[in-house]
């Protein structure tokens, strides 16, 4: 007797747009509406916190509340627009988002201030996963190139321009542009889809045999560990009960979320599909590539807001010239060399990027004013527009298209994961750093210390030799203690970010080729596309 054999995954089919480029510019739209928003909402969390009168642990919260969400739903969205179509998925989440994004600044009852808040999360969270599905289930396979490189220019374009965003809302606009302009954009993006995403059949048979147990138990183990790590920093990791009830359960749950993989039926992303060594190395380039990425941009606004007290209006003019409009001319040079060459060539000059300008920041003096980054900021946006993008579609390529629904759902994990991973770790390690050159400069001074006499008696001169002048002069010579150390922790930092750089590099050695198909050098040339389906049910 015969069975049939299992299987492993959804099938992932759909129809062919038939105006691409409508399809292709609701992308760019949705892609960047989360990274705009994410990023905006980060840097300009002060100005939010100060609106609604917020204390630092209920701001820290907030900002919890008003990112672990999206991880809550991300990896499932793949699956929903599998079996739902992408305009089901999409044309009513952009619609209640730009709703939700009118009401907040209007909100000033606290609960539902953090309520609305997880609501636009989770909306948000549907959106670059339903990106990729866009591009393997209803564009031409000519297109997947351009559509990786929409979803990968929005690393380095929402890091930087979300950052001169918050300095146009902050000082010209109002902060409540920052949820606003979602108002403008979202509706777009449903209109975009409306006219160009084609209209599919509900997938009965799918929703059927759904397994809503591992989606459930992929979804909440994400978010708990995303909380434990977004709270780990201020709670002091394992020294709070609620962060390590947090990020053991979160494991617990992550593996009950394996063991129900492999024993349902139809299980909805089983780990087979990323059991390769291509693909658990790509996977882990993309944690080396985040925390090289993150070290840069936790270090430059840091330092500039920190240690020089420059609002991020000042610090526009860095990133829109060394980040915002190079990176347009990076990612087309990336799709010119993705057609032509191997990615992982694409993915060691990324990093190789990456790694010279993070030894450029590790210089950091407290002499630096904005424009001394600009090598730095472009070399990582370079190295960003290559890297991430010839990782997504080395992995991709390397992944069964049949298959992309599951693999999709570890895409996200690994998205949303390892940013907060890395920079959860790296805000403890910048604040133990500070402490450690904290103690070693001002280890050799007492009271008694001839050094700290001869220039608190030079600042009082300044101040006056009265009781007042004293304190001021104290509190300058604390200053600049406290802002040498922050200056020598961002450098280490960046010295971190170099030594993730070039452990990247030493992981592109470990690669094997990439496989014949709609994402290498030579397909185009030795077989012309006929259609999405052709590669993806050949």
């Amino acid at each position: 007797m015969s069975t049939a054999p299992r299987a492993f995954g959804p099938l992932t089919r759909g129809k062919t747009a038939s105006r691409p480029l409508l399809i292709v510019a609701a992308l760019l739209l949705a892609s960047f509406v989360v990274g705009f928003d994410t990023r905006v909402f980060a840097v300009g969390l002060p100005d939010i916190r100060g609106a609604y009168s917020l204390g630092f642990d209920e701001a820290s919260w907030l900002s919890t509340v008003a990112n672990a969400p999206q991880i809550l739903i991300s990896s499932a969205v793949a699956w929903l627009a599998t079996v739902f179509g992408v305009r089901r998925v999409m044309i009513p989440t952009t619609l209640v988002y730009a709703g939700i994004s009118l009401i907040i600044p209007m909100v000033h009852d606290g609960a539902l201030l953090f309520g609305l808040h997880a609501a636009r999360a989770l909306l948000l969270g549907v959106f670059i996963p339903a990106t990729i599905m866009v591009i393997f289930r209803n564009l031409d396979t000519k297109y997947w190139l351009i559509g990786l490189s929409i979803y990968a220019l929005r690393v380095p374009l929402s890091q930087n321009l979300g950052f001169v965003l918050v300095g146009i809302y902050d000082d010209y606009l109002g902060w409540q542009w920052a949820y606003w302009q979602d108002v403008i954009v979202t509706p777009i993006i449903a209109l975009l889809l409306i006219i160009g995403a084609p209209k599919e059949e509900v997938n009965v048979s799918l929703l059927e045999g759904a397994d809503w147990g591992g989606m459930m138990l992929l979804g909440c183990s994400m978010a708990m560990i995303y909380v434990g790590l977004d709270q780990g920093n201020r709670l002091d990791w394992f020294n709070s009960g609620i962060v390590t009830s947090l990020l053991i359960g979160g494991a617990i749950l992550f593996i009950g979320f394996l063991i129900n993989e492999s024993l349902v039926a139809n299980p909805w992303a089983h780990a087979s599909v990323i059991l390769s060594r291509n693909i658990g190395i790509g996977y882990a380039i993309i944690i080396a590539f985040t925390f090289s990425s993150s070290g840069a941009s936790l270090s430059i606004p840091g330092f500039l807001q920190t240690a020089l007290g420059l609002r991020p209006i000042a610090i526009s003019e860095l990133y829109i010239f060394g980040a915002v409009i190079p990176v347009f001319f990076f990612i087309a040079l990336a799709i010119f060399l993705l057609r032509r060459i191997d990615a992982r060539l694409c993915i060691i000059i990324g990093l190789s990027c990456m790694s010279l300008g993070s030894l450029l920041g590790s210089h950091l003096a407290i002499s630096w004013g904005p424009w001394n980054f600009l090598p730095v900021v472009l070399l990582h946006t370079a190295g960003q527009s290559f890297a991430f993008f010839a990782t997504v579609v080395y992995l991709i390529a390397n992944s069964d298209p049949k298959r992309s629904t599951a693999v999709s759902a570890y895409i996200q994990v690994i998205r949303l994961g390892s940013v907060e991973l890395a920079l959860s770790l790296l805000n403890t390690w910048l604040r133990q750093r500070e402490q450690y050159h904290s103690n070693v400069l001002t280890g050799p001074i007492s009271s008694s210390s001839d050094s700290l006499h001869g220039v608190l008696a030079k600042l009082e001169t300044l101040f006056g030799a009265s009781h007042q002048g004293s304190l001021k002069a104290l509190s300058t010579v604390a200053a600049t203690v406290h802002a040498q150390a922050s200056v020598l922790a961002y450098a280490d930092v960046f010295i971190l970010s170099f030594c993730f750089a070039i452990a990247g590099i030493g992981l592109v050695a470990c690669m094997g080729t990439m496989p014949f198909g709609p994402l290498h050098p030579d397909f185009h040339r030795k077989a012309p596309a006929t259609g999405p389906q052709a590669a993806i049910t050949g």
